[in-house]
């Protein structure tokens, strides 16, 4: 198993191989391109050295957030995105022992219970939890009964709605077209709303 999300083999393989740094390239995946959410993961790690939950909690803010800042930042609102991350970590380190992947492997939990303990995590609200538990699905091998259903339409086969579904460059480029069309219909909707 192999993820290709960000067009960067060392972004990719750190996502491929290490769990906390696919939850928090998820985490980070909002108001900034995809790509650019998930190579935030082996930045942190080239900027801090951290690559385990318990070394980002534990790290002092102020020296996080400035790795943060770096250019090319992590994310387009680092302050806020940076307390995020560490507020994950923590929350893993209190909850999990540190350990991201056990939110779907411990307890041999079913779909649901792991889309549940998803929506318990800090910036992990119904939305993303359910693309990350499709992108659990779909690509880094989690077979828990009914992870399908409670991804909702994450979950179905052969769709391009989210990074749940990028295996290579033409698929990146269709859940894009997909997204903007959405934006698109949105924008739509809104503006029949006001008039």
């Amino acid at each position: 198993m192999a993820l290709h999300i960000t067009g960067d083999t060392a972004a990719d393989e750190l996502l491929t191989d290490n769990p906390l740094a696919l939850l928090v390239g998820m985490l980070l995946d909002q108001q900034v391109p995809m790509e650019t959410a998930f190579a935030g993961p082996l930045k942190i790690e080239q900027r801090t050295g951290a690559t385990d939950a318990a070394a980002i909690a534990g790290m002092d803010p102020e020296e996080f957030l400035q790795a943060f800042k770096q250019t090319p930042a992590v994310h387009r609102f680092p302050g806020s995105m940076a307390t995020r991350v560490q507020t994950l970590c923590q929350t893993l380190v209190d909850d999990w022992g540190g350990d991201a992947a056990a939110l779907w492997t411990q307890g041999d939990p079913d779909g649901p219970e792991v889309l549940r303990r998803l929506k318990k995590l800090p910036g992990f609200g119904e939305q993303k939890a359910k693309i990350f538990l499709a992108l659990l699905g779909k690509q880094y091998g989690f077979t828990g009964a009914g992870w399908r259903e409670a991804a909702g339409d994450y979950g179905t086969e052969g769709s391009f709605r989210s990074v749940a579904d990028i295996v290579s460059p033409e698929s990146l480029t269709k859940v894009r077209e997909h997204k903007k069309a959405m934006k698109v219909t949105a924008a739509r909707s809104n503006a029949t709303k006001e008039h």
